[in-house]
């Protein structure tokens, strides 16, 4: 699991009482510190009086801190009133995520004055990230010992994540999308204008020079093919396309690694089948295992859905490239999440059953020996998060929604499960009326918070089920 830089701005303002003020802040700090997900950046006391921020000086100093250490998103927190100013100018001037929160009222002092008066100077630390049109979140006005203060903090730090990761992402293209495909169609500029990403092709031909061109006794193709004759699966393949799906991993690997790729899209038929002579789903399954998201039928925008996944989760776990397939036969709201045979094998319930053999579908039209490739599972169960990324005339939409991997006692083909989702037909109608396609992505947690408020920092709409 990553973690994420988050730099901590401790607002105060003058003349409400520092001694609570900096007790505020180094509780904060307390309970910010046994996050594993977070690497806390925050003013010592030797930066700044107190290690508040209080003025355009402290700002300064404090804008040098962070740029130096590269912070990923910025917490402003009202320790007492606060100061509008330098919380804005911090702010405007990182120009990363920014959760606002504040800090809960101690008893009137002995005079009868407040001590902190947070509840008010919060109104004005937001108005003034807004005025300057700045996206922001707040969490709430608490302590910082409360459960809501530590899911808050987490749930950002996957949002940072999930948008340093998303923005400036190089995608690979591997080939051209399926002929009759037209809903993996998709359109690079809104991706170069609004999130500064980059297409990076590669031609099937290409691929397949490459790939017969690999040294069989490479160290790491040899590598590849004793880690999946491990012994943990049943490999059904023959040892011509076994070497053919790794000297293929090997290729789009180094590949992705020269072209610093962030996630790719593959054709996986028919070329690879009747030019290559294997199925790449096993490969692809491989890729994504290693921490390179790969999207099946040249589906750009979902090997995107499954990159904003995977940094959201601070890479601790990887999703799985599914078709929304049928609704269950006598539950209605549980749907078959599938794919030909693509998904990590390390998301496998139970491992030895894992079979690595023939694709279920293309064996059907093409001669079997060439569609060797795939790994048939069904997929651990537990809580999991759906999503799907869509662009029309430039405006971009996420699906998010969440499920429960149900667990059934049986072997089928592909890499499946039976998803439990609260109402299956307001989905399945969302689905439709929003325009979202056949693909999706899931991947085990729920990260919908984190992954809500992605959406309003990149500019997303989030659509909720």
């Amino acid at each position: 699991m990553r973690t994420v830089a988050l730099g901590f701005l401790p607002s105060h303002r003058d003349p409400f009482n520092e001694n609570w003020a900096v007790a505020m802040r180094d509780r904060c700090i307390k309970a910010m510190a046994g996050m594993p997900e977070v690497e806390l950046v925050v003013p010592s006391p030797e930066l700044t009086l107190g290690g508040l921020v209080r003025d355009d000086a402290d700002a300064e100093r404090v804008i040098e801190l962070f740029c130096d250490r590269d912070i990923e998103g910025l917490l402003i927190g009202t320790m007492t009133f606060g100061d509008e100013i330098s919380c804005a100018e911090v702010a405007s001037r990182l120009g990363v995520p920014t959760l606002l929160f504040g800090t809960k009222e101690g008893p009137f002092t002995e005079d009868g004055n407040r001590l902190s008066d947070s509840f008010c100077g919060t109104l004005s630390v937001a108005s003034a990230l807004r005025r300057r049109g700045l996206s922001s979140r707040f969490l709430d006005i608490l302590f910082p010992e409360e459960a809501l203060f530590q899911d808050g903090i987490q749930d950002f730090a996957r949002t940072c994540a999930g948008v340093n990761g998303f923005l400036q992402a190089r995608v690979g293209m591997v080939g051209t999308r399926p002929e009759r495909f037209e809903t993996c169609a998709f359109s690079e500029v809104p991706l170069i204008e609004q999130f500064d990403q980059r297409v990076v092709q590669m031609s099937m031909a290409d691929l397949f020079a490459q790939a017969a061109a690999v040294d069989p006794k490479d160290p790491d193709v040899l590598r590849i093919l004793d880690e999946m004759k491990s012994g943990l699966y049943q490999v059904c393949m023959d040892a011509e396309s076994l070497l053919k799906s790794a000297k293929l991993e090997v290729v789009l690997l180094r590949w992705a690694e020269e072209k610093e790729l962030s996630c790719m899209a593959v054709q996986c038929w028919s070329a690879m089948q009747n030019v290559y002579g294997i199925s790449s789903c096993l490969c692809m399954g491989r890729l994504t295992a290693q921490g390179m998201m790969t999207a099946c039928e040249v589906d750009v925008l979902g090997a995107l859905t499954m990159l904003l996944q995977y940094e959201t989760a601070l890479n601790a776990t990887v999703p799985h490239f599914i078709d929304w397939t049928i609704q269950h036969q006598e539950h209605e709201n549980q749907f078959y999440a599938w794919h030909c045979g693509n998904a990590p094998l390390c998301l496998a319930g139970n491992p030895d059953q894992v079979k690595i053999g023939t694709h279920s579908i293309l064996d059907r039209v093409s001669d079997p020996s060439t569609c060797q490739g795939v790994g048939e599972f069904q997929v651990a169960p537990g809580p999991v998060t759906l999503n799907r990324l869509i662009e029309e005339d430039g405006d971009f939409r996420l699906l998010i929604t969440n499920g429960s991997i149900v667990e059934e006692d049986a072997i089928r083909r592909g890499s499946w499960s039976w998803v439990e989702v609260p109402d299956l037909k307001l989905l399945y109608r969302t689905l439709i009326e929003e325009g979202f396609i056949h693909h999706a992505s899931m991947i085990h947690g729920d990260l919908s918070n984190s992954l809500e408020d992605l959406c309003d920092y990149l500019g997303i709409e989030a659509v909720l089920v």
